[in-house]
């Protein structure tokens, strides 16, 4: 089958003071020498070299090249890479004369990284952890990323689809060679196998789903009555006015995000409309929506205004009980004898400040951020599942070995049973690193890379 030369620009469009251009296929050493000029370089050596319109002989750029020769490259084939001046003009003149180029194409979205699982140089998992990284916008999200990619999920998993395949084996043997000299313990072994496989995939999954979280984003909502600083505190925790602030009650109608990276966790922070009874209809909207982004919320927070002693409305009361944190802002209007306006939620964390002089924000931040690293904590060393596929894919996985063990003691069609649903668990196991049967998934999961991955 003829493959196609792929060629595309790797770094960010736009204007630089360096760009990279990369070609993986057959074509690439072709490509290399057409626009040199000289001989091809050593195997991964940057050389220096001018690079010329093969047809016009004109000068397109000064640069470096790379040659990497197939098996030792990125994608398995063979690469060069042309690293050249930023500038739109120089980039835009290369990507047209390698257009010009026998058998060379623009690559499409993921198609780099697409062929480096085809040949080998990826598995899916570590494939989704390269797209993770360079979607990454915290620490946190880039340390996750990067051991997704490095294959630390993808080896777990094989790991597992290893010992299933020898219990498979041990166990067909059994049932094959029933006449032969078989260890008579080796059933009770491969069923002592299926059940440690079982606890190790059931703690796995019982993750809190901190993976997908990590790689999506905590949501916190901001919640609490009309002028308690709900919105002064959103604009406080993103630097910049996100969101009107007025001494008049209701200004917030609509829900407003913002996009945090926070002590280097992801946050979806939700301003929210103030809660209580209203006569007019867009505000009821708006506590509506409030309640609804409330609900979907993985973090609560409830600010108060601190120098009002009042009972809360029964809808903040309600987000109280199941909050994070309250915040009890304005407390630089506050006398200090004042009583606690909420004796009866000491046992949730609460943090008294004032967003308009400044007292108190270190706390807050201090407290924030030991609710984040609470929830994305992760218990024991293994890498944490990052996709709704994962974790269907090892739920099935784990069903398939619960109806393994069930089968052992079930009748005369035990054994056959047995062996067909650790064939499953295994074959499951397989779809997620892309071992087997995942051709219906590869446009999926790659159509989402830009375009010079």
């Amino acid at each position: 089958m003829t493959v196609d030369t792929i060629f595309a620009l790797s770094t960010a469009p736009g204007r630089a003071g360096l760009a990279v251009i990369r070609v993986s296929g057959p074509g690439a050493g072709p490509a290399l020498d057409r626009l040199t000029g000289r001989a091809r370089p050593a195997p991964r050596r940057a050389v220096r070299a001018r690079l010329r319109d093969p047809q016009t002989s004109e000068l397109i750029d000064h640069g470096l090249v790379l040659w990497f020769e197939a098996l030792a490259s990125a994608t398995g084939e063979d690469v060069a890479e042309f690293h050249i001046h930023g500038g739109r003009a120089v980039t835009a003149d290369l990507i047209e004369v390698l257009g010009k180029c026998p058998g060379l194409r623009l690559a499409r979205p993921g198609e780099f990284a697409r062929r480096a699982f085809e040949n080998g140089k990826l598995d899916l998992t570590a494939a989704e952890g390269l797209a993770d990284l360079i979607d990454a916008d915290t620490k946190a999200q880039q340390k996750q990323a990067l051991r997704q990619m490095q294959g630390e999920l993808g080896r777990l998993y094989e790991s597992w689809r290893a010992r299933l395949l020898t219990a498979l084996a041990h166990f067909e043997a059994t049932i094959d060679f029933s006449d032969e000299e078989i260890p008579d313990d080796l059933e009770r072994r491969v069923v002592g196998e299926i059940t440690a496989l079982q606890g190790e995939i059931s703690r796995h999954l019982a993750d809190g789903h901190r993976g997908e979280r990590l790689r999506d984003g905590l949501h916190m909502a901001i919640l609490g009555p009309p002028n308690a600083g709900k919105s002064s505190l959103l604009n406080l925790l993103a630097k910049r006015d996100a969101a009107i602030v007025s001494e008049t009650a209701g200004t917030t109608r609509d829900v407003i995000e913002v996009h945090l990276d926070l002590a280097g966790y992801p946050l979806v922070v939700a301003d929210t409309a103030g809660l209580r009874d209203s006569s007019d209809e867009v505000e009821r909207e708006g506590v509506r929506r409030a309640l609804k982004k409330a609900e979907a919320s993985d973090l609560k927070l409830v600010v108060l205004d601190a120098s009002q002693c009042l009972e809360p409305d029964p809808r903040t009361l309600e987000q109280m009980t199941g909050a994070a944190l309250i915040v009890l802002n304005k407390c630089d209007l506050c006398d200090v004898g004042a009583p606690d306006p909420l004796p009866g939620f000491a046992a949730v964390p609460r943090v008294v400040m004032s967003v308009r002089t400044g007292e108190g924000v270190e706390n807050l931040m201090a407290a924030l951020e030991a609710a984040l690293a609470l929830r994305f904590e992760s218990k024991g060393d293994d890498p944490l599942i990052t996709r709704a596929r994962h974790r269907e894919a090892l739920e099935e996985c784990r069903s398939a070995l619960a109806r393994a063990a069930g089968a052992f003691s079930s009748g005369h069609e035990g054994p056959e049973l047995a062996a067909e649903d650790l064939r499953l668990a295994a074959r499951e196991l397989g779809r997620i690193t892309g071992r087997i049967d995942v051709e219906d998934l590869l446009d999926v999961i790659f159509r989402d890379f830009c375009i010079g991955k």
